[in-house]
């Protein structure tokens, strides 16, 4: 990796500080080639403190270490993109991340999905909502709706009519949800069994 610590006058690049398995961006440091070889060296990521004028390895004091999974370096050789597997909050104020934002996986529209569900289940008139009134008949009904959307996709899949076959496979996908968090889990629990088969 031939990183260019020219281009600035003190030496230092930005190293860009990543969550390896949620791919949440955790912080924004400072490297120098010291500090850069410490950190290919222990494993664990190394900065160089503007203010303190000195190497510090995150987490040299409070245990919160950022243990180094990978590094990449940009077209222009002069920013690192870092990814690590976090021990603890990165945020020396104690939050997960310098942002104040939950280190937590997202699966986009997904996730926010899971988050309406969850609120119409806990917050929504049974009489006003599909979701609501689906979830209060219990468990076996929602398992039921799953089963039914299920063979609705196989039928469609053997026709020919591609929007009728999208239209049930999101109809599955959003009763699976519903079934999931029926049964306590997210689908971030389905994505850990998957990656365990990997």
């Amino acid at each position: 990796m031939k990183i260019d610590f020219t281009k600035n006058t003190d030496g230092l690049v930005p190293a860009i500080i990543q969550d390896a398995s949620t791919k949440n961006v955790l912080m924004l440091g400072y490297m120098n080639k010291e500090a850069f070889d410490q950190t290919q060296t222990t494993r664990k990521v190394t900065f160089y403190s503007r203010t303190k004028k000195r190497l510090w390895t995150k987490g040299e004091e409070s245990g919160n270490y950022l243990n180094l999974i990978d590094m990449k370096l940009d077209c222009d050789n002069d920013t690192l993109l870092i990814q690590v597997k976090p021990v603890g909050p990165t945020c020396h104020k104690g939050s997960d991340t310098c942002w104040s934002e939950k280190n937590t996986t997202s699966y986009g529209f997904l996730s926010k999905l899971e988050s309406v569900i969850s609120e119409r289940i806990e917050k929504a008139d049974t009489k006003k909502s599909y979701v609501a009134s689906l979830f209060q008949k219990g468990i076996n009904k929602v398992a039921q709706k799953v089963g039914e959307e299920a063979v609705e996709v196989v039928i469609e899949a053997k026709d020919n009519n591609d929007e009728l076959f999208l239209n049930e496979s999101a109809d599955l996908l959003f009763h699976y949800l519903m079934l999931l968090q029926a049964k306590g889990y997210r689908l971030e629990d389905v994505v850990e069994v998957l990656k365990s088969r990997e």
